[in-house]
């Protein structure tokens, strides 16, 4: 089985728009020493898998093609200074539609688990809200809270 670290995006890979959702790739900035906290969770030997609550697809104001461009070159960013994302969950609904897959359900983290065959007692969720950590929670996830992903990669990966 596989262990993965699983990042919320929003507040933790990105910087969080106040009152707003990052709609495209020009409102998506990095956080400070995001590519190399990825890389070193990719030295370590974990998947990195991204879950994400879109809301802003529901609420109209971006499409699925819109976070797909923003996704793409996110990762051909991160592929560029030798960091990668192995795979992205994403739920485009909103509160209201009580779906399976919004966190703080556990939807995506098992949808990741049953397409990489992950461990979640030997994985994290690394997330900027208790909604986060109550998804991974559910499956069995060690979680931290935080926005500062270099932080959460010292605690939770130490060096060897």
């Amino acid at each position: 089985m596989n262990k993965a670290v699983f990042l919320d995006r929003d507040g933790v890979i990105n910087r969080k728009l106040e009152n707003d959702y990052v709609k495209s790739w020009n409102e998506f900035q990095f956080l400070p020493g995001v590519i190399e906290a990825i890389k070193a969770i990719n030295e370590k030997g974990y998947l990195v898998i991204v879950v994400t609550n879109q809301r802003g697809i529901a609420k109209g104001l971006m499409n699925e093609k819109d976070l797909e461009e923003i996704h793409r070159r996110m990762l051909k960013e991160l592929k560029k200074h030798g960091a990668r994302i192995d795979d992205i969950f994403y739920c485009p609904h909103d509160i209201s539609d009580n779906c399976s897959c919004r966190k703080p359900k556990p939807g995506m983290l098992i949808q990741a688990q049953k397409k990489w065959n992950i461990d979640f007692a030997q994985s994290f969720i690394v997330g900027d809200s208790n909604s986060d950590l109550e998804a991974g929670r559910q499956v069995g996830c060690r979680g931290i809270l935080t926005t500062n992903l270099s932080k959460a990669v010292e605690l939770l990966l130490p060096k060897t």
